[in-house]
């Protein structure tokens, strides 16, 4: 008996389920200001990422292109 517990609320809490509709006058015109805020914010780090990822590259592209005997060098 004590076996057939979980089996039967799990049985209720599926059978007992709906789907959930969302209102159709609750759409928002536009966005408000937290949502450009947070836009904003997002923008700002990835435009400060992007000076790092610029250095790494040229710095890449230097490597690949730089001379053998200019590496010994500045070892």
């Amino acid at each position: 008996m004590r076996a057939k517990a979980p089996i039967t609320s799990i049985i209720a809490t599926v059978a007992s389920a709906t789907s959930a509709f969302a209102a159709n006058g609750a759409q928002a015109d536009e966005p408000g200001i937290l949502v450009w805020a947070f836009m904003g914010f997002a923008a700002v780090i990835v435009a400060g990422q992007m000076v790092p990822a610029a250095m790494l590259v040229i710095g890449a592209v230097k490597a690949l292109f730089a001379k053998p005997e200019a590496a010994k060098l500045k070892a």
